[in-house]
């Protein structure tokens, strides 16, 4: 038997899953977001040159397909941000500011666990070509009110950090060079190499002793210019005035190269070591990496939609859910009665109730074993004196109560027990 890839997963119900994607899309559309959709396959260059050639993403975890007939490098997208960047670049003339969302899978070759898989779900919400420093606070309000309010989740915790503008981290690394260079006996091998390539992101590091020995560095929300300081003291104020709970988190700096300025996560402790269910901040120089010429400051977040999902499992019950629609089971007690069920089928159905015949020769008894398992509201019995008389027999599921209707009033008598 073949089974399914390791890093993936197939969804037998995907009622919990749409519930939370249904709700999301209403309140996106409350904020002003417009839905999008980007392909899955995007050139290799576009995730080389936005999320930084020595991230973990680019050097281990992507899926490349390289063409047998010519030297293009596509792959599966391993993120959202760059793909609608590369849109709003590629498209031009886009309304600023550009407030869109998507949804779908991506791709990344990362070691399988709980709450990290190879082909995963994500929700992205942009907003590109705005600097106010308001729209990120706007965004995490949108955010917190999604999760705190619409999805009652009470278990996660907003983490704040502020990585100033591109000058800002220029001086700064100088000065996390200093600090680097006095523990450097003591980091790990993969710090290292971050240390050569992108200081900062050795603060994305997982091991025990270089997360203590990072408690003593500098931070850089200490180091901003006038511009970053009154930003990053403006976003706090505004999310206060809103009553939105968060804490400073002086290492979260994320583990792609784009981002500067607001970056933010979403945590829960219910998630175990894969904790962050919603993560997101500022990217204003991303369009020159793409190749603009001028910087298209943005903002935008993902939400693992799996990681969301294992939040919600177990308080599934107090969520308003969308209810399935009644089952109404057409039994034919004969081959004889096959063509009138398929007649009354394409009929119920015409006036947008849920049909379903079985059609399999199978004693009365197994029907309605059937019936029960398959969660059938009604079963429509059709044997030969129903089929002699032009009735069918109904028989209510729940009540047990049985019923015979002339076949001319049963879309009108199944209408009226639907309400």
């Amino acid at each position: 038997m073949i089974s399914r890839i390791k890093g993936t997963h197939d969804f037998l119900d995907l009622k919990l899953f749409n519930f939370f994607v249904k709700l999301t899309q209403k309140h996106c559309a409350l904020y002003n977001f417009t839905e999008i959709s980007t392909p899955i396959l995007e050139q290799t260059e576009l995730f080389k040159r936005s999320l930084g050639l020595q991230t973990d993403v680019v050097t281990k975890e992507m899926f490349i397909i390289q063409s047998s007939k010519s030297d293009e490098s596509i792959c599966l997208r391993p993120e959202a941000t760059a793909s609608t960047m590369r849109a709003f670049l590629e498209h031009g003339s886009l309304a600023l500011p550009w407030k869109v969302y998507s949804y779908g899978p991506m791709f990344r070759h990362e070691r399988p666990q709980k709450g990290r898989f190879r082909q995963f779900h994500q929700i992205n919400i942009e907003v590109i070509g705005s600097s106010a420093i308001d729209q990120d606070v706007q965004l995490i309000v949108m955010l917190d009110r999604l999760f705190q309010e619409k999805l009652t989740l009470d278990t996660f915790a907003l983490q704040l950090n502020f990585l100033g503008c591109f000058e800002d981290r220029q001086r700064f690394k100088i000065v996390l060079e200093k600090f680097l260079k006095s523990v450097e006996h003591q980091i790990c091998e993969t710090c290292k190499v971050r240390r050569e390539h992108n200081s900062m992101r050795v603060f994305d590091c997982k091991t025990q002793t270089c997360k203590e020995l990072y408690t003593n560095a500098p931070h850089i929300a200490d180091n901003l210019c006038s511009g970053c300081a009154e930003e990053w003291q403006t976003l706090q104020t505004h999310l206060q005035l809103l009553s939105i709970s968060y804490s400073y988190n002086p290492t979260l700096v994320r583990g792609l190269d784009y981002y500067d300025k607001t970056v933010f996560e979403f945590v829960s402790f219910d998630l175990g070591s894969q904790n962050a269910f919603c993560s997101g901040g500022r990217y204003n120089r991303l369009a020159n990496e793409l190749g603009a010429k001028h910087e298209v400051p943005s903002i935008g977040a993902a939400i693992g939609i799996e990681r969301v999902l294992l939040l919600l499992e177990p308080i599934k019950d107090r969520l308003v859910m969308e209810q399935p629609l009644p089952l109404h089971l057409i039994l034919p007690l004969g081959k004889e009665q096959h063509s009138l069920a398929l007649l009354l089928a394409d009929t119920l159905h015409a006036h947008d109730l849920c049909v379903d015949i079985l059609v399999d020769d199978e004693s009365v008894k197994s029907m309605m074993r059937k019936a029960n398992k398959m969660g059938a509201h009604y079963c429509l019995l059709i044997g030969s004196d129903e089929q002699q008389a032009r009735e069918v027999t109904v028989k209510n599921m729940l009540t047990g109560q049985e019923e015979r209707v002339n076949q001319v009033d049963l879309v009108n008598y199944l209408s009226v027990s639907k309400k």
